[in-house]
């Protein structure tokens, strides 16, 4: 049980979890661009194009879209902890299994199972932080989780440049899928809700329910989510915005190599850079709606503030593509990742601001289920068919644009991000 010792001061237990949330998410990123890094590597042992490429990153996509919807329900159903120990368990196999795959084909079904297991990352996690903070940490702990993202983009480059000159590529995938399985076996020894967990004091208790959000309104599934205009602007944010992450986390080591003519040597220290300023982004994004909450603005409006001030960078950072000068180039492909890093920790959070506990995974994975249709479309197939046809600078240039429609949509529909009650009617003139 939970101390009781009402004169100590707050324990710091939800740090720790949201310790185990970043480190998760820097693992989910590093077994999913292992791929676009390896890629010269790869092409050594199998015929690999463009084309192969962008179905061989469809297939994770449409994996990662329907393992969204599943993954939300799951996690509302079953918990955080059995949900989140589920998915890594499931995504680390298929990390594993890359290392085995011989032929496109295998490799490509490797893909579609890595895709279905990451799916459960992000509704677990932002789950785990409406259960774990309140509102006003909430997306500064979420930038701070989501950084994971970034850092794994980080040290990915660098370290595989290392480990594919010793065990070659397979033996990257097996050092990442190892690492799911170290994390899983911390997470199942130290994890509980904070009423549950034995190292929580009451004062620490007091302030994750500061808010006043008990998580006591019942459960629902995504198709009764579906019904809440809130969830329909969450969902076209995400579908909108989640294609420009996933376009240069799939295509910009390509676009690397092939336009920019850099090597792995030169690719390996420009990432991390590039994902260095997303991870500044990330939680500077997150502490910029905190810091207007605390300035007296609402809740709504310190979100959408932080978000346009994201969504604003992006056109201006997109145009890296039209200068010929690398460091300019890189310059501005960081402002864009920092940007949107920013941008998703705000709208991450906007789940937990809208939605009660026991909706928060179905609602996210909702979301997450758009953002995987707008990746496959927008990220992947396209791509794959368009870039040898009109080469990269197009497709750059057009997503500079994507940021500020989906601001317009969630402000739209969203409106003021005021709470919903469940048991309310979501069809009345109030939704």
């Amino acid at each position: 049980m939970p101390s009781s010792n009402s004169n100590a001061p707050a324990s710091r237990v939800r740090w720790w979890i949201l310790t185990l949330l970043f480190l998760a998410t820097t693992i989910n990123y590093m077994d999913r661009i292992a791929f676009g890094f390896l890629v010269p590597e790869i092409r050594k042992d199998m015929v690999l194009d463009d084309r192969t490429y962008g179905y061989m990153t469809s297939a994770f996509e449409m994996a990662y879209t329907l393992g969204f919807l599943a993954m939300g329900k799951f996690i509302d159903r079953f918990g955080t902890k059995l949900g989140y120990g589920m998915a890594i368990a499931w995504w680390s196999a298929a990390a594993l299994f890359h290392a085995l795959a011989r032929t496109p084909l295998m490799l490509g079904m490797n893909r579609g199972l890595l895709g279905l297991g990451e799916a459960g990352n992000f509704p677990a996690a932002i789950k785990s932080v409406a259960e774990w903070f309140p509102k006003k940490d909430r997306a500064f702990a979420t930038g701070i989780f989501n950084a994971g993202s970034n850092v794994a983009s980080m040290v990915g480059p660098p370290l595989f440049t290392v480990m594919v000159s010793y065990f070659g590529w397979r033996g990257c995938f097996l050092v990442t899928g190892g690492l799911g399985f170290v994390w899983l076996a911390i997470w199942a020894l130290t994890y509980r809700r904070p009423e549950h967990h034995d190292g929580v004091n009451s004062a620490e208790r007091q302030y994750i329910l500061s808010d006043n959000d008990t998580g006591t309104e019942p459960e629902i599934g995504w198709l009764a989510a579906l019904k809440y205009r809130e969830t329909w602007g969450f969902a076209a944010g995400k579908f909108l915005t989640d294609p420009v992450w996933r376009f240069y986390s799939y295509w910009l080591p390509v676009y690397l190599y092939d336009v920019r003519g850099f090597d792995m040597k030169k690719v390996g220290w420009v990432l991390p850079f590039i994902y260095l300023m997303a991870d500044f982004g990330s939680i500077a994004g997150g502490w910029l709606s905190g810091y207007f909450i605390r300035r007296g603005f609402d809740v709504g409006k310190a979100r959408k503030m932080a978000m346009g001030v994201c969504a604003g960078c992006m056109p201006l950072a997109v145009t890296a593509v039209l200068f010929d000068n690398p460091v300019t180039a890189i310059l501005l492909m960081s402002l864009a990742t920092a940007a949107h890093q920013g941008w998703s920790a705000n709208q991450f959070t906007t789940v937990s601001d809208v939605f009660p506990r026991p909706a928060v995974a179905s609602v996210t994975g909702i979301g997450g289920c758009a953002g995987g249709l707008g990746g496959t479309i927008f990220a992947t197939l396209l791509p794959g068919s368009l870039i040898p046809l009109i080469g990269y600078k197009p497709i750059f240039l057009t997503f500079g644009a994507f940021h500020l429609t989906a601001l317009l949509l969630v402000h739209l529909l969203m409106r003021d991000l005021k709470p919903v009650r469940l048991q309310e009617n979501p069809v009345g003139p109030n939704r």
